[in-house]
């Protein structure tokens, strides 16, 4: 086996050595310090809110319990048995792209008031940048749109404005600065949905994490209550035509035994009994399908799913970045280790 050389490090003499340095030193951290600050200062600041709520769970007390002990373990035990979309999917069907669609044509006014516009336009044309950018940014652009092809609009259906099935590259790359941007994180143990959103102005940052959060309530409950809508709205319809029908056949029933009174043939009376008869029909007809409505209308209120708040959206005060000073701190210190690899990059070599 091949002997190696051991290396006795002199701690003292390092020291000295690089305090003989030191101008050399004070000339990188100079530099440092100064490139350090053209470049984080223009960066545009960003602000974040966030929001909790916790989504109502249908299983009972042990089931729960023994539910939140195995998703602990990542297991999942009969969650989502009875709904496909269940809070642990929660943050994955806030990365889809009909969710996300659905959030491009929220209103937001900047806190200064002078930008009042739909979300899709104000990332689209409002978004502040870092001025040195501007150069490469450009350059860029005119590369990208020498080789492009001219880009398809957005054409939505139904009277809506995108269509998720097919949009154009502008609002592709708008939605993935949305992913960026706003998140949904679900505790296992405490069952609660986190949103939260990042934007640069304070006032757009609370107002887009409260839309958020009333979005996502309103998919969920479109969702859980979708077929419960469908049959209340059927049976509503149905309750509807049979009161008509019982109705029109008393008026018929009542305006045939007024015009026939005093009248003792037997004809008119088998008449009247024959109305009389579907008139009672028509009654128990309206007034089954009354019973189904206000069942389907019960189920209808009890498939709507409730979402206890647990952290309002709130404008907030400080920004959330960038971290200038950090910035600054950090590529001070890799300066620092930058310049001791070069003083001793001999020595390295000979370690290494």
């Amino acid at each position: 086996m091949e002997n190696r050389k051991k290396h006795n490090i002199d701690i003292v003499g390092i020291v000295r050595n690089l305090w003989s340095n030191k101008r050399l030193f004070f000339k990188v951290w100079v530099g440092t310090f100064v490139l350090s600050c053209i470049w984080i200062l223009p960066q545009p600041r960003y602000y974040t809110t966030e929001v909790s709520i916790a989504p109502e769970s249908g299983e009972n007390a042990s089931a729960g319990s023994l539910a939140t002990l195995a998703a602990n373990f990542g297991l999942n035990i009969g969650q989502g048995a009875t709904d496909a979309i269940y809070p642990q999917l929660y943050p994955d069907l806030m990365g889809s792209t009909d969710f996300l669609v659905g959030l491009l044509d929220i209103k937001v006014t900047t806190l200064e008031g002078d930008i009042s516009t739909d979300y899709y336009t104000y990332l689209r044309n409002y978004q502040k940048k870092n001025y040195l950018t501007y150069p490469f940014s450009w350059l860029r652009r005119q590369i990208t749109n020498f080789f492009k092809k001219p880009e398809s609009e957005d054409v939505g259906k139904g009277g809506k404005r995108f269509d998720p099935f097919r949009l154009s590259e502008s609002t592709t790359k708008v939605l993935k600065g949305i992913q960026n941007d706003v998140a949904c994180t679900y505790s296992r143990t405490t069952n609660v949905v986190t949103i939260s959103v990042t934007d640069q102005d304070p006032l757009v940052c609370a107002t887009l994490a409260d839309s958020i959060k009333e979005h996502l309530q309103d998919y969920i409950t479109d969702y859980r209550t979708k077929k419960a809508r469908i049959d209340y709205e059927y049976y509503k319809q149905l309750t509807k035509e049979a009161k008509t029908q019982y109705e029109q056949i008393s008026r018929e029933y009542a305006r045939y035994a007024d015009t026939h009174q005093n009248v003792f043939l037997q004809t008119v009376k088998t008449k009247l009994t024959d109305m009389e008869y579907e008139m009672q029909m028509k009654h128990e007809i309206y007034t089954a399908m009354n019973t189904r409505e206000q069942s389907a209308l019960a189920d209808l209120q009890a498939r709507t799913p409730v979402f206890t708040t647990l952290t309002n959206a709130t404008v907030p005060i400080k920004p959330a970045g960038p971290k200038r000073m950090i910035f600054v701190a950090a590529m001070l210190f890799l300066a620092t280790i930058g310049t001791i690899v070069y003083l001793y990059r001999r020595e390295l070599r000979e370690w290494f």
